[in-house]
């Protein structure tokens, strides 16, 4: 008995001691973090107010700057207007000068020159875009692809169409059943060889039916034998099946119209930068300059290969800008007709959009090589 006596009270004397322990080690902990749970919360509160108040301090200032006149398009015309009335005769003086009368002379010529045959294949091109089905290339072009080739070659020059619309044309083709190679072969002759492209070129080089017949068969060859390379050594995981039309599901009246104001906007201000660079290199190179490199036959045909693809003329106002080119011979010139309708910087990017980047990349450089390797070998049979 005693020992049970003793065994609980020693026990209850044990227990206890812990919990105050605990309870003194316990109280500790919560008037620390009581004393750090404040300070963040103060802190923060007095971080907090400042975002808003900076906040509010930028929210009114939107308000006044919506009222002030912004720099749209009427108010940027009214400030160049008047920035040309009052500078009027600086710009007159500019303009009297013998350069800038040159280079407004080729200018306008150029332009002038090419762009009723623009405006007449953009319609053409519109038209044959929309009211002519892709079921009828798959009807007309035979069905083994080494013939077809060549039939779609020669259907280019049935079906006139600026360089911006064979793409999607040949796109349309190609999503409809038509072989590749037939579908490439009349992308890169519809735009070349076509009558209005063709009769551009007699009049840019009136007397000179050689350019005419050479630019035809030189296109031609060329169209053909990229086909039947895209046949030979062309591959399924190269080619991206084309997308469907961004017109399609709109009547053919909307269509056909936007395809015009489309082609329009795009190719005449690829024509107004070629016309501005023919003016330049007319009036401000020094003669002399352009002399060096015409006079060397494989620096110029380079050139003018190089040139076409910069510059991106369409292919109905491309001739008088080879035509203003005097110094180059017709052979360099032949050249320039035949890359600039195949190869460019916009066709490279419509190509890269329609088929592929890795179509693209491995069509442009066959396609210019071909081009230039063409031209020179028609320009030294005819020219």
């Amino acid at each position: 008995m005693a020992i049970t006596e003793d065994a609980p009270p020693g026990a209850d004397e044990r227990q206890p001691v812990p919990p105050p322990g605990a309870d003194e080690r316990q109280p500790v902990p919560p008037p620390g973090a009581d004393e750090r749970q404040p300070v963040p919360p103060s802190g923060a509160d007095e971080r907090q107010p400042v975002p808003p108040r900076g906040a509010d301090e930028r929210q009114p200032v939107p308000p006044p700057g919506r009222q002030t006149p912004r720099l749209d398009s009427p108010l940027l015309l009214v400030l160049t207007l008047l920035l040309a009335v009052l500078a009027q005769s600086p710009i007159r003086g500019l303009l009297g000068t013998p350069l800038m009368q040159s280079w407004m002379t080729v200018f306008v010529a150029v332009t002038v020159q090419a762009l009723p045959f623009l405006v007449l294949g953009v319609l053409l091109s519109a038209a044959i875009a929309v009211f002519v089905p892709a079921s009828f290339f798959a009807r007309a072009l035979p069905s083994r692809p080494a013939l077809a080739v060549p039939v779609a070659g020669v259907a280019g020059a049935v079906l006139p169409g600026c360089e911006c619309a064979s793409v999607p044309v040949a796109g349309a083709l190609v999503r409809r059943g038509v072989a590749p190679a037939a579908a490439l072969a009349f992308l890169l002759s519809a735009p070349a060889i076509n009558p209005v492209v063709l009769t551009a070129t007699a009049v840019a080089f009136p007397g000179h039916p050689e350019m005419v017949l050479g630019r035809f068969l030189a296109s031609l060859l060329v169209a053909c034998a990229m086909g039947w390379l895209w046949q030979r050594l062309g591959r399924t995981d190269w080619l991206r099946p084309p997308e469907h039309g961004t017109h399609e599901g709109a009547t053919k009246g909307e269509t056909f119209w936007n395809a015009v104001r489309h082609d329009t906007v795009h190719a005449g201000g690829f024509l107004v930068l070629g016309a501005m660079a023919a003016a330049t290199l007319k009036a401000a190179v020094p003669a002399h300059w352009l002399g060096a490199a015409a006079g060397t036959p494989l620096l110029s045909v380079l050139a003018l290969a190089v040139l076409a693809v910069l510059l991106s003329i369409c292919s109905e106002a491309d001739a008088f800008v080879a035509a203003s080119l005097t110094q180059f011979s017709p052979t360099a010139k032949l050249v320039f007709l035949v890359v600039g309708p195949m190869i460019d910087l916009k066709l490279f990017a419509m190509q890269a959009g329609t088929f592929g980047r890795a179509f693209a990349l491995r069509f442009a450089p066959a396609t210019f090589t071909l081009a230039v390797t063409g031209a020179v070998l028609t320009g030294a049979v005819l020219l």
